[in-house]
C-alpha cells in the first residue's frame, strides 16, 4: 500500500507539473520550450498509474483523484506561492477520506 502512495503521490507531481507547463505556454505567454518537460512528465505520469497494485483502471484513477487534488493544492502553495483557503483544505481532505476508504476497504 505504501509503494501506491508514493506511486500516487509521484504521478500527481508529474501531472500538475505537465499540465503547469502547459498552462505556462498557453495562459502566460512562456517560451514554447515549457511544452518539451511537459510532454515528457505528462508521459510519465501515465506511465506511473500502470504501476500501481490495482487490478482496474478506474478504480486507481479513482484514488488517483484524491491525492491530485491534495497535491494541487500543495503546488498551489509552493509552486504558485498562494495560500489555500478553509474550504481548500477541507475539500482536499475529504477527497483524500475517499481515496483511502476506495484502496483501504477489503474486496
Amino acid at each position: 500500500m505504501m509503494r501506491d502512495i508514493i506511486i500516487y503521490t509521484a504521478a500527481a507531481f508529474f501531472e500538475i507539473f505537465g499540465c503547469f507547463a502547459f498552462w505556462n505556454y498557453f495562459k502566460s505567454d512562456k517560451s514554447v520550450h515549457w511544452l518539451i518537460p511537459g510532454v515528457i512528465s505528462l508521459i510519465t505520469f501515465a506511465f506511473l498509474l500502470t504501476k500501481v497494485q490495482t487490478e482496474f483502471a478506474g478504480r486507481a484513477y479513482a484514488i488517483y483523484g484524491g491525492i491530485y487534488i491534495a497535491a494541487s493544492l500543495a503546488w498551489f502553495y509552493w509552486a504558485e506561492n498562494q495560500t489555500p483557503d478553509r474550504w481548500d483544505m477541507v475539500g482536499a481532505a475529504v477527497c483524500i477520506i475517499g481515496a483511502l476508504i476506495i484502496l483501504l476497504m477489503p474486496r
